[in-house]
């Protein structure tokens, strides 16, 4: 009952309020644009790809520094790997794995992050970097439930998180201050500001973060720094500039039934961009497009520690990695209710991997590879009549080791009286295998092929009331094959393309404003899996209350968590699933114009649970601090 007893509250509080509506309410609005699954802005009605939209607002009410933990409650379907109070680390004892209705790969190489919808991820073993992803950099988030390949190619099999970050669209000057602490001797702080004047825009920030974590040999340290420049070179074209640093270390105490001392990762990433963009909407054959080139890439050590009595690894891992690339599209309307956009996309990546002899200096190198990518896309969208709208497309990919991959798309959007829509999908994704499984240790193979899945879905969304609810539900089936898996082959390991995966499920969501201020949102998702997957819940919900008020803002959620693998059964081990409740709360309250002070609680319950096995979560804990805008 005690477990029970939030999720009541919730129901039993909006119950009794369906029936006290107020004269002012506040309407409940989806974003009517979105460019995540399209490269240029496009009405997300008419577009047959599940998103979700996650305002700034949503990612920073809870003060987190991260956006993962925001996406995982907001985002149905979607489950991120945690191991402490802050920071997701790397290598052995890391964390921050995306899963999408159970894809996501170990290491992560199956759902794709972008920023402004250029890919991040390292260059050797094609992974996103959890900890690049600061919530102070992001004006909203736009997540896509399957596959995404047509547009965004490798690595977008499962799906994708674009950050799209802050750019001033009006005249404005506006600085944001931010410190907090708590719990672990945990500190987070950041400072942020956005200027635009007349034809230039900026947004610039700069954050630091540390914990001592809630285990000994836990510690967590990271500086990170971002940058966006803009200029109008006129009424139809414009110049952008982006970058972003972070260093941080992290270290891992090991599991509780093996712990470790001297593990540590250090990590220095960083990524640049450029880009020309043009928009000519006025024209008889209005046109938009861009051509963007960027880099990002890194430099790791990783020390993997060792147990109380043993001797100190003789080695310390080390690599530098890099992703370069250029991304040019352009979307044309040939005729009314018509989007065609055309694009190409080339990627350089590599890097050099080696073991460092601590004794001696010495270095013994694992790899130093690089490889290219080229491809073409077009993508077809004709709103026919005011109420069916169809879109088709297609990409060919061409990686210079692994040969040619090809990504369709198909899907049809009816637009039905009452602001209903029903959306069909019929898609496929794929990922080419990383330089790690090419080249890297004992069971590489350079013969390996994409991985490839085809996923197919039915969706349906609807809003009512006047716009104050927003509901929506969905059923999948994705069938992925050529997974690449270490098999035994003549008595050697070998990574083969063998795999298969068959996942289906059904994802739901709803949104309401009850009265001015006050809303009630909850989404849930059930997966079947063919066969156990880690770290991919068989049910997710998440219910969550806020109310914002002019001097004060307070919310509380519950996010319900089963049929979470946390081992697999091996010939060795026992498999073993994982469920928890986690009840959390926050509260803000304006003590001066911009100035509020906040607090934030999770885990109220003291939950004892586990995501990465043998890494128990921390129980409560909390932080408190104050922003100010001015």
């Amino acid at each position: 009952m005690n477990r029970c007893f939030p999720l009541l509250f919730f129901i039993s509080i909006s119950i009794c309020i369906l029936g006290n509506e107020k004269d002012s309410i506040r309407v409940f609005t989806l974003s009517e644009t979105i460019v995540t699954g399209t490269r240029t802005e496009a009405d997300h009605r008419i577009m047959p790809l599940t998103v979700n939209v996650i305002n700034e607002q949503s990612l920073k009410e809870k003060e987190e520094r991260n956006i993962l933990p925001t996406l995982t409650q907001e985002v149905p379907g979607l489950f991120v790997t945690q191991r402490g109070v802050m920071g997701y680390g790397v290598s052995t004892g890391g964390s921050g794995g995306i899963k999408i209705r159970g894809i996501g790969g170990a290491p992560n190489t199956d759902i794709l992050v972008l920023i402004d919808g250029l890919p991040q991820y390292a260059g050797i073993y094609g992974h996103p970097i959890a900890d690049n992803y600061q919530t102070m950099m992001a004006e909203r988030v736009e997540v896509i439930r399957g596959p995404a390949s047509m547009i965004y190619g490798s690595n977008a099999m499962g799906g994708v998180v674009n950050i799209v970050t802050h750019q001033p669209k009006t005249d404005t000057v506006l600085t944001s201050l931010h410190l907090q602490g708590g719990s672990y001797y945990s500190v987070d702080g950041s400072v942020t500001n956005h200027v635009r004047k007349g034809k230039w825009s900026s947004a610039v920030g700069a954050s630091y973060s540390r914990t001592d974590g809630h285990r000994a040999n836990m510690h967590f340290d990271q500086t990170n720094a971002y940058l966006k420049l803009g200029y109008d070179i006129s009424a139809n074209w414009q110049a952008v500039a982006t970058g972003n640093v972070t260093f941080f270390t992290a270290e891992n105490p090991g599991t509780m039934a093996a712990p470790i001392i001297d593990s540590r990762v250090k990590v220095l990433r960083g990524m640049a961009a450029v880009s020309i963009e043009n928009r000519y909407e006025h024209l008889r054959f209005a046109t938009s497009g861009a051509i963007r080139a960027y880099y990002n890439g890194g430099r790791h050590r990783i020390n993997e520690g060792h147990t109380v009595g043993s001797e100190a690894p003789s080695v310390e891992y080390n690599h530098t990695d890099l992703m370069t690339g250029i991304s040019a599209y352009q979307s044309v309307r040939f005729f009314e209710g018509n989007r065609t956009t055309f694009g190409f996309d080339y990627q350089h990546f590599g890097g050099k991997a080696w073991n460092r002899i601590i004794a001696s200096g010495k270095e013994a190198e694992l790899v130093n590879k690089t490889e290219y990518d080229l491809a073409g896309y077009v993508d077809f969208r004709q709103q026919v009549t005011s109420w069916l709208a169809l879109d088709a497309g297609c990409r060919m990919d061409w990686h210079s080791r692994a040969g040619l991959a090809y990504a369709p798309q198909g899907g049809v959007s009816f637009l039905l009286p009452q602001n209903a829509e029903i959306k069909a999908i019929a898609s496929k994704g794929f990922r080419q295998p990383t330089l790690r499984e090419l080249y890297m240790y004992a069971p590489k193979n350079e013969e390996l092929k994409a991985v490839s899945m085809w996923n197919y879905e039915l969706s349906y969304k609807q809003r009512l009331l006047d716009g104050r609810l927003g509901i929506g539900a969905n059923v999948f089936y994705l069938h992925a094959k050529n997974n690449i898996e270490t098999r035994l082959i003549d008595g050697k390991p070998r990574n083969v393309n063998t795999g298969e995966l068959k996942n289906a499920g059904c994802e739901a969501e709803i949104h309401y404003n009850i009265w001015k201020g006050l809303s009630l949102s909850a989404n849930y998702s059930f997966l079947y899996m063919h066969r156990p997957i880690l770290a991919a819940p068989e049910h997710k919900l998440n219910v969550a209350l806020r109310y914002h008020h002019e001097r004060f803002r307070i919310g509380s959620s519950v996010q319900y968590i089963s049929g979470l693998y946390t081992v697999l059964a091996t010939a060795t081990t026992t498999a073993h699933k994982d469920s928890f409740l986690l009840w959390d709360a926050h509260l803000s309250v304006r003590i001066w114009r911009g100035l509020w002070a906040n607090i934030k609680a999770d885990n109220l319950l003291n939950e004892e649970y586990e995501i990465n096995a043998g890494y128990p979560m921390p129980k409560t804990t909390i932080m408190g601090g104050v922003s100010w805008t001015f």
